[in-house]
């Protein structure tokens, strides 16, 4: 287990609550954010427009998450499309309350400009941010995530293909593994109930 997951699992279970960033050092702490949100780790990404997104910025809205990389042509596109065939189950005024956030395993090859392209490629809508960790950032996130992966020697990763559901606080609500396109029922009734504060 790597130091920063390790020191976050630590405060947790003596009910603290670590503040950390990628180089594994203490910061303020963010007020009043619990214990078990995923907003304890302090890390900025880029999405698709070369925009900076710290990753604490997403917190205030309920978020639909997931890992993909750009060169994947099997697994990856599934998760963009059981993540667009999740959002589109919701009711129009649900559906204007989630972000969508795909973030890259592989941030070497998934420049912004190649997330833009994967986003049109897609015909993700437009809300939706495609992110880029620095590389020093991307298995943090995973750990957090519970997002296993590892390269292999032709270039192509190997990866965990889920959605997770994030409440507006950061803390994981629902997780669904991706087999198709289709929408998981039972991910679409967590987010309704994210959605609706149950």
């Amino acid at each position: 287990m790597n130091r920063p997951i390790a020191f976050l699992l630590l405060g947790l279970a003596l009910g603290v609550s670590p503040v950390l960033n990628a180089a594994d050092a203490p910061v303020a702490p963010a007020a009043s954010l619990p214990g078990q949100s995923l907003y304890h780790l302090q890390v900025t990404l880029t999405d698709q427009h070369g925009a900076s997104v710290p990753w604490t910025s997403l917190r205030g809205r309920p978020q639909l998450v997931s890992m993909f990389y750009g060169n994947c042509h099997l697994m990856c596109p599934l998760i963009i499309e059981s993540a667009k065939a999740v959002q589109k189950q919701l009711p129009a005024d649900q559906r204007t309350r989630l972000d969508v956030d795909m973030l890259t395993l592989d941030p070497v090859r998934d420049t912004p400009a190649a997330l833009a392209e994967i986003a049109q490629r897609h015909r993700a809508p437009g809300e939706w941010r495609f992110l880029r960790p620095a590389e020093g950032d991307v298995r943090a996130l995973a750990n957090l995530l519970d997002v296993r992966y590892r390269f292999r020697d032709d270039g192509s990763i190997n990866h965990t293909s889920v959605l997770v559901l994030l409440d507006a606080e950061g803390r994981v609500r629902a997780r669904s593994e991706v087999q198709g396109v289709a929408a998981d029922p039972e991910m679409v009734a967590a987010i309704g109930a994210v959605l609706d504060g149950r």
